[in-house]
């Protein structure tokens, strides 16, 4: 379940750049971490990349101008041999910026059992009709995933980006078009 709320706020939606900053002491975890995950994307690549999409394909056109509010993809993920490896301040830091009355944690799982803890975050803009931010933040004893993805997306389009640029595809059916 974690790794779902992690792929739904990868493709999600948006976040502006300068409402979050990573932590720049969230790189030091990369040295301790058995395995890390570094997506940096930022506009110039996003628009890169959209440029090899087809505009006569219908669902890559259709990606193409979805994309196409993006300024950026972020993930940072670390996988540790053992518990404690990492500190709480880390994910502290990026929870601290993300405050009402401009964000809203929208999910919030925390499971004792398994020693879960995740966050999501976004901010609506456009009266409703817009993500103006998300922010997934998935805590557990050995492993540390912060997602920020950055731009501007309609609600009704996660179903089409879902599947693109190594995003998972998810089910965006029960949503309602047009807000929550």
């Amino acid at each position: 379940m974690r790794f779902a709320i992690v792929v739904l706020a990868a493709l999600a939606a948006p976040l502006m750049a300068q409402d979050v900053r990573l932590p720049v002491n969230l790189d030091r975890l990369a040295e301790k971490a058995e395995e890390s995950v570094d997506v940096t994307l930022d506009r110039g690549l996003i628009q890169l990349a959209a440029r090899f999409l087809s505009d006569h394909d219908r669902d890559q056109a259709k990606v193409k101008r979805i994309i196409s509010g993006l300024e950026g993809i972020y993930v940072r993920s670390y996988q540790f041999a053992s518990e404690g490896e990492y500190n709480m301040s880390d994910v502290e830091s990026v929870r601290a910026q993300l405050q009402a009355p401009a964000w809203a944690r929208i999910v919030g799982v925390k499971s004792r059992r398994h020693s879960e803890d995740v966050d999501v975050y976004c901010k609506v803009i456009a009266n409703g009709q817009q993500f103006g931010g998300f922010v997934v933040i998935s805590a557990e004893p050995r492993e540390l995933t912060i997602v920020n993805v950055v731009g501007t997306l309609n609600p009704e389009d996660l179903s089409d980006l879902s599947g693109q640029f190594h995003i998972p595809s998810i089910d965006t059916k029960g949503w309602k078009r047009g807000g929550f």
